[in-house]
């Protein structure tokens, strides 16, 4: 038996497979540079306070100094935070992300008046502006948004102290992020060897939950889960004082819920998210079906939770290294055309990616950066197909970004988190198509249909399950009862039992699960993962049977960033969300591949 293998420290990580941020700024003082520019432009923007109304000259002004400094805050913002991630415990940048934070607040609360002092504006009046000055023009989308959200807008006072609440408000996720990054320790565990092997983040479901060993599977899940029952109060209130915010914030904004505030924003009916749920749950037999299967080739008595992610095609060790997994990629978009596939590989030759895990970095893989910035990827990646299909994911995301800022001017610059997940997992399915096109072995297509199960699983059935409980916690709170640790335990459990109880033994650790899911710090974001891949799912179909004219309307929908409603947008490319059939189809599709696997079992 060998002692645990300890994570790499960040400066003996290979500088090739790190992100290249020196790119947005060469030193922490070219940073401090832009911080200070910001700072000294706040009272500027303050300045047009009371004036917007008098002429167009001056509301174009007001409109263009503000977009300045939001660009230049957004390069500061995306440096000290993506520093900070590459080792939470990092002070220097804990500091940074700091100071940034309240800069971001600062200005928010300078230019609360402009909203409020906008729509005082009378519409003929607005209308005269947008005709005499040409410059307005590129803001007339965004000045339609503020009118339609007129009924949720509040006074210059009000807004101005909604402003300066909002780094008390961002609290509970930055707490969650420092407990669960940087001071919770997770235990050592052995891998398949019998090695000693410190569990992380990272290699928890690649390295052991997808182990043909059960009792590797076992220990590693208890070890994950037991630390997080420990830690069960402290996540319990950090989880229970974000819904408070939310329901604090949907209130002031005079929103009928928690939810309805989140989704108006992206104009977005709360009966998308209802659909939604409403059409996975009446297709849970399909899941149950699924979850039979995985029984069955398994050859277990019992299925518990933690048996859930291991491959079932046992004879297959699909190992892919970071290189190969770029060019598989590549070629696997090859449908998207050159002007797709030559940009991707320049991202991947420019640094976009940080790639390997290391001591202290955050943990899971996104794609961020910001409006003048590359669109850089945090990666964890470790040597497996599903690293692999991370590195797909989490390019969609940045090729998105990347034909979004070449196109759009700064005001339409970022494309909504309704679409966000659309473009990740729309990759995800052409990686699939091709590894399926490219193979005869039966093993390995068994392999990489359960892989394309496992996403619909887990990113369909998966986020929905995450949907409910949101729905469920903030209803609760809505209606005056507290968020114990033990009240969410409950609504968890009782929701894995619904999603999983007829097939699965529904292990008793899993009801604290939810202590580990950072994107409940985003509330009422996950459910944008399901309806992002019953989007994708339909865009990839069209592009593999249409070819060029599908791929002309995704490059458009590519390229539009916040130009129009996300809801507009998607319907243009070739798919309406605001009906249940798209997630139909994803789950047909999800049939589909239950089909081939039973053939080919």
């Amino acid at each position: 038996m060998t002692t645990a293998q300890a994570l790499p420290k960040r400066e003996d990580l290979p500088v090739e497979l790190t992100w290249n941020l020196a790119s947005i700024y060469p030193t922490n003082d070219a940073w401090e540079a832009d911080f200070d520019r910001v700072a000294a432009m706040s009272p500027t923007i303050a300045g047009f306070a009371g004036h917007l109304g008098d002429s167009a000259a001056t509301l174009l002004d007001a409109l263009t100094t503000h977009d300045n400094a939001s660009e230049i805050l957004g390069r500061l913002y995306v440096y000290a935070y993506m520093r900070l991630f590459e080792n939470t415990a990092n002070s220097t940048y804990q500091a940074l992300a700091d100071r940034v934070s309240t800069l971001s607040n600062d200005l928010n609360a300078v230019s609360a008046y402009m909203t409020p002092e906008i729509l005082a504006i009378p519409q003929e009046k607005l209308d005269a502006f947008l005709a005499e000055e040409s410059g307005l023009e590129v803001y007339r989308h965004a000045l339609d948004e503020i009118n339609r959200q007129r009924p949720h807008v509040l006074s210059t006072e009000m807004e101005g102290l909604l402003a300066q609440a909002a780094e008390m408000g961002a609290a509970p996720e930055r707490i969650f992020e420092m407990l669960n990054s940087a001071d919770m320790k997770l235990p050592i565990v052995h891998d398949e060897q019998g090695n000693e092997v410190q569990l992380t983040q990272g290699n928890y479901g690649p390295r052991f939950l997808e182990s043909q060993n059960r009792e590797v599977r076992r220990e590693a899940f208890q070890a994950m889960l037991g630390t997080y029952q420990k830690y069960r109060n402290t996540f319990g209130a950090t989880l229970a004082a974000q819904v408070k915010r939310d329901i604090f914030y949907a209130r002031a904004r005079h929103y009928d819920s928690s939810l309805q505030a989140a989704l108006d924003p992206n104009n977005i009916p709360v009966s998308v998210y209802d659909n939604l749920i409403t059409t996975v749950d009446a297709n849970l037999p399909l899941l149950h079906r699924y979850l039979t299967i995985r029984k069955r080739v398994l050859g277990l008595d019992d299925l518990h939770m933690y048996d859930l992610y291991v491959p079932l095609a046992r004879e297959v060790e699909y190992k892919v290294a970071y290189a190969e997994a770029q060019e598989q990629v590549a070629r696997a978009l090859a449908p998207l055309g050159e002007d797709y596939v030559m940009p991707l590989r320049e991202g991947f030759g420019s640094r976009w990616v940080d790639v390997l895990e290391n001591e202290g970095k955050r943990s899971g893989a996104f794609s961020w950066g910001s409006y003048g910035t590359q669109p850089f990827v945090l990666l964890n990646y470790q040597e497996s197909m599903d690293s692999m299909f991370t590195l797909a994911h989490e390019m969609g995301h940045s090729m998105h970004s990347y034909f979004t800022w070449r196109t759009q001017p700064y005001p339409y610059s970022s494309y909504t988190l309704f679409v966000a997940e659309v473009a990740s997992t729309l990759n995800e399915a052409l990686l699939t198509d091709y590894l399926l096109k490219t193979t005869t072995d039966k093993a390995l297509r068994m392999y990489i249909i359960n892989h394309a199960l496992e996403t619909y699983r887990g990113t369909l059935y998966r986020q929905t399950l995450f949907a409910e409980f949101e729905r469920e916690t903030h209803k609760r709170a809505e209606a005056g009862e507290a968020l114990t640790p033990e009240l969410m335990s409950e609504i968890f459990r009782t929701l894995n039992d619904k999603y999983y109880g007829p097939v699965v033994t529904v292990d008793d650790l899993i009801e604290v699960e939810w202590a580990r899911i950072p994107h409940f710090y985003s509330s009422f974001y996950v459910y944008q993962y399901a309806t992002g891949i019953s989007a994708s799912a339909a865009l990839a179909s069209q592009i593999i049977a249409e070819g060029a004219p599908a791929v002309a309307r995704y490059k458009r929908f590519l390229s539009s960033g916040s130009s129009d409603y996300s809801i507009n947008l998607l319907r243009d490319a070739g798919v309406d969300l605001s009906t249940p059939q798209p997630i139909q189809a994803a789950l047909d599709t999800f049939g589909r591949y239950l089909d081939e696997l039973e053939a080919l079992i």
